[in-house]
């Protein structure tokens, strides 16, 4: 609830007959008892401020104020506080923050900049583009991230299980080039592995190890040709992933990366973050009854798509709840974007040309740790977009062992996917997913929410020039303050 509404009437007649503005006041750093003063209670009168519904550490009031310029203080615990996040001057009574309440055709007069420590004001002066964009407040980000974080710890992976459907898994005896066709004729990007000697589920195999299996055929032939390739198994293949990646055991041999798993009743925080902590696309969810987990039975993928999927669900009639969905994505710190001329970036945004080589594509897909990459052409507009599952595609015909990697382009195995059946990553007949730079938080999380949309291109109005990417484990991270 609301705390209770002070109105500005104080003083002579003149200043009684004002309008007034009721203006919410936030305390969002905790306390036990908290109260709000200002130059409008004329610093005589504490007005107490109530926990906020659903977060007890933020706390809140309305006051009606007259137009002009307001200073004001917290009383937290018997102390005055101020917020360094809002704007603030140094005056006789110590720092104090201070708003300005304006009318629609109200200019205000007398007011000097130099006075004011206020960066945003100065800022948005210099640019006035930055008016249109509505700023996201400290309470609002921690209120949305709190009620996010409360429905995910009280949901369940079984929650996501499917009324109908199948799970493939194979057996890790199998030669990773019928491993490669199944993937392929069964339109999925991966699949867990079975051990019958070990009676359990020991990893997962997907894009990426196609991905390092034909780098490996291209760069170093001698080493493991197509005709191996025929009989070399999936167990063996693991084994040689675990020597390039230096992964030994206690006595030296070659230690697979063990299998990153939940159970039914493992909460959807804690499978959010097994998937964002280990930098995967999905995880098995498997369930034993016995206590020594033995006959394991595969009930699903658990994959961040079907976890954004119930959030949307929960919120869909109480959107109101979480303010941060108005917010355009342009205005929070969520995804990869081309920097702006002057601007530096930490993580630049990789782009591909359609006549780049298929080996320098795979090559960029693994050294830059990133699941797919946007295909543009001169002007930078976006083309296509190539992803790590599309790997899979090359098992049509043997086309593997009929191309060179950096013999074919882009281009040309983006073709060879096309008449992938039934083609996995495309919604509503199309593969590149886009967004607006002043799309709603809202509007791309329930884009990405549909089945197979792992990505949204943030693409220019009209002229489609890429300005950025927003994954899953992006929008995750954002949500959970990772």
């Amino acid at each position: 609830m609301f705390g209770s509404t002070l109105a500005n009437n104080r003083g002579n007649s003149a200043a009684s007959a004002q309008l007034v503005t009721p203006t919410r006041f936030v305390w969002p750093y905790g306390g036990r008892r908290v109260f709000l003063s200002g130059s409008f209670t004329r610093w005589t009168e504490h007005v107490p401020m109530s926990p906020l519904e659903g977060c007890p550490s933020v706390f809140q009031v309305i006051c009606n104020l007259t137009p002009g310029y307001h200073q004001y203080k917290f009383y937290v615990d018997g102390e005055w506080r101020h917020d360094e996040h809002q704007p603030f001057v140094n005056g006789n009574g110590g720092v104090m923050n201070t708003i300005l309440i304006t009318l629609p055709d109200m200019v205000p007069t007398g007011f000097s900049p130099s006075s004011m420590d206020v960066d945003d004001f100065s800022h948005r002066m210099a640019d006035p583009s930055q008016d249109s964009i509505p700023r996201m407040s400290a309470v609002d980000l921690e209120m949305s991230r709190h009620r996010i974080s409360v429905l995910l710890s009280t949901r369940t992976a079984y929650e996501l299980l499917p009324e109908s459907g199948k799970v493939i898994a194979l057996d890790v005896n199998l030669p990773v080039k019928q491993a490669f066709h199944i993937l392929y004729e069964q339109g999925i990007p991966l699949a867990p592995l079975w051990d019958f000697g070990k009676g359990q589920f020991v990893g997962v195999l997907g894009p990426l190890d196609f991905i390092l299996i034909l780098r490996e055929l291209g760069t170093h032939g001698s080493n493991l040709t197509e005709e191996e390739l025929e009989t070399h198994t999936i167990a063996a293949w693991k084994e040689g992933k675990a020597h390039i990646s230096r992964q030994y055991d206690g006595t030296g041999r070659p230690y697979p990366r063990p299998l990153v798993q939940v159970g039914p009743y493992d909460n959807l925080k804690d499978v959010a973050m097994k998937i964002l902590q280990n930098k995967v696309a999905a995880v098995p969810v498997i369930y034993s009854s016995l206590q020594d987990e033995s006959y394991p039975q595969l009930l699903h993928l658990a994959s961040l798509s079907g976890i954004l999927k119930c959030i949307c669900r929960y919120f869909r009639h109480s959107s109101s709840s979480l303010p941060i969905l108005q917010q355009p994505i342009c205005s929070i710190p969520l995804g990869t974007w081309v920097p702006r001329i002057g601007e530096s970036s930490s993580k630049p945004l990789a782009t591909l040309r359609p006549h780049a080589s298929l080996g320098s594509a795979l090559s960029l897909l693994v050294q830059a740790e990133v699941s797919a990459i946007p295909v543009v052409d001169d002007n930078d507009s976006l083309i296509d977009i190539y992803s790590r599952s599309d790997i899979t595609a090359l098992a049509k015909d043997k086309a593997y062992a009929q191309i060179h990697l950096d013999d074919m382009t882009v281009h040309q195995a983006l073709q060879l996917g096309q008449d992938a059946s039934p083609p996995y990553g495309m919604f509503n007949g199309q593969r590149c997913q886009m967004c607006l730079r002043s799309d709603s938080l809202g509007k791309v999380i329930e884009r990405l929410a549909n089945p197979g949309v792992r990505r949204l291109v943030i693409v220019e109005a009209g002229s489609k020039r890429v300005e950025g990417i927003i994954s899953l484990s992006d929008v995750f991270k954002f949500l959970l303050g990772l």
